[in-house]
């Protein structure tokens, strides 16, 4: 099986999905996506394994958001671009196994990914 997690090792919740899948004996290919920010076409398929468009994948809270996005209409395309632009406003973590994908929120979705 290939296994991967969108990982910022800031976040407390993406750090326990990385130790609940190394738990498991899991070792997945480890993105740090705020350095290494995934190609257009990557988020692409990450989207396509979730079945979430770029909107849904918004971390809304987050200051940028606020400061620049709130209350603004964009279409999905330009959604996407504006999270390649500001990789911090992707939700995280996201583990993906195979062709499947989960935002790791809560841990619980990580958990059904592995059993399922």
């Amino acid at each position: 099986m290939d296994w991967s997690i969108y990982h910022n090792p800031r976040c407390r919740k993406s750090r326990e999905a990385l130790a609940y899948l190394e738990e498991q004996g899991i070792q997945p290919k480890v993105i740090k996506y705020l350095e290494e920010v995934p190609s257009r076409d990557e988020m692409l398929l990450t989207l396509s394994k979730l079945g979430m468009e770029p909107s849904e994948i918004l971390r809304k809270n987050e200051l940028i958001f606020k400061e620049k996005f709130k209350g603004m209409s964009f279409n999905e395309d330009e959604w996407l671009d504006i999270l390649l632009e500001h990789p911090k406003l992707i939700e995280r973590p996201i583990v993906v196994r195979d062709h499947k994908a989960v935002v790791g929120r809560p841990l619980e979705k990580v958990k059904e990914l592995v059993e399922g």
